[in-house]
């Protein structure tokens, strides 16, 4: 019993130095190096997805930094986003893309990321997330209603709407055809149904002068789009497509611009691009760093504590050990945390 109980005292002694000598930091949401750290899983989060409209940052819930065995430090951040009106196809960066208003349904995704920090340099390590349309009864009354991405009536408004971009907007001998839907909804207009449509397009290897018999080109030579519709299933009241530029090879910022590198190898935030539902992020873990992720939307301790401590009866048992100093614990700073919202 009495080894027992020293084999006890040791473990909370080694797990009161190990607290001390690796805290877990809480720093300000706002602080400037916590929003680079969120700005930076921001955009590759953005990065890997291959559906749908790119998210901007919202807003920091909270934020823990934690010492690495190598001299650099982990980042444990939860954070909020809205998803914007730029497509994921489109090169604009998301600082310069429009979040798309409440009036038209906003989604907002809750994110749990692990980013490391080593030589100064930020990088993501897991990450996990959520998202969800607003809720019907948060949408304003006479605004833009979703409905499923497989409404007969809202993709013929597609259909027809492609039609005439092929027809008579396009400039260019090219034709082009649907590659996925990525936004429906319907509008009350003087008692019929208008129909609101977003989808990406891509080049197909037909010009306007070709059968229907049209192949889309494989990437990266087939350009792409995304069009915004609007109109009824009979009648196309407007459409406008933009075409963006071939994609382009990440470049690592440490070869100063002089050639391509593939991204890092993190599993990537997958989509729900299913007909009855709208893009919505879904959880992704990375085994390795699961116990960084918190597992529900309320924060947990991601570092070991000490164990409980042995009954009393046990701890009477000990040999007298002399006192052994602990550095002195910090000063308990108040953390600023949510921090400011960005948007709304």
């Amino acid at each position: 019993m009495r080894a027992v109980g020293i084999a006890v005292f040791l473990g909370l002694l080694a797990g009161a130095w190990s607290q001390v000598a690796s805290p877990v930091l809480r720093p300000d949401c706002d602080a400037l190096e916590v929003e680079e750290a969120a700005l930076v899983a921001q955009d590759y989060m953005n990065s890997q997805l291959t559906h749908g409209y790119k998210y901007a940052l919202n807003q920091i819930d909270e934020v823990k930094t934690i010492p690495r065995p190598d001299g650099g430090e982990n980042y444990v951040v939860e954070m909020d986003l809205l998803e914007t009106k730029c497509h994921v196809l489109d090169p604009t960066p998301v600082a310069n893309c429009t979040v798309r208003p409440r009036q038209e349904t906003k989604v907002e995704a809750d994110c749990d990321v692990v980013l490391s920090k080593v030589g100064g340099v930020l990088s993501v390590v897991a990450y996990k997330c959520k998202s969800e349309p607003e809720s019907a009864e948060d949408v304003c009354l006479g605004c833009p209603q979703l409905v499923p991405l497989n409404d007969t009536s809202a993709l013929q408004l597609v259909d027809a709407s492609l039609g005439r971009f092929n027809r008579v907007l396009d400039n260019d001998t090219a034709r082009f055809a649907l590659l996925e839907v990525d936004r429906l909804a319907t509008k009350p207009l003087a008692g019929t149904p208008q129909y609101l449509a977003e989808y990406a397009i891509i080049e197909t290897n037909c010009t306007n002068d070709d059968d229907d018999n049209c192949v889309p080109l494989a990437s990266p030579v087939a350009r792409k789009g995304f069009c915004v519709a609007a109109g009824t299933p009979a009648f196309t009241a407007a459409v406008d497509c933009a075409l963006f530029t071939n994609e382009v090879a990440p470049v690592d910022p440490t070869l100063n611009g002089t050639g391509p590198v593939a991204p890092p190898v993190v599993p990537k935030l997958q989509t729900t691009h299913g007909l009855k539902h709208h893009h919505r992020l879904s959880s992704v873990n990375v085994p390795a760093a699961t116990g960084l992720l918190s597992e529900s939307e309320e924060s947990q301790e991601v570092v070991p504590v000490v164990k409980r401590q042995a009954p009393m009866d046990t701890l009477l048992e000990l040999p007298v050990v002399p006192a052994v100093p602990l550095p002195p614990a910090a000063a308990p700073v108040l953390q600023l945390c949510p921090g400011r919202k960005r948007h709304f």
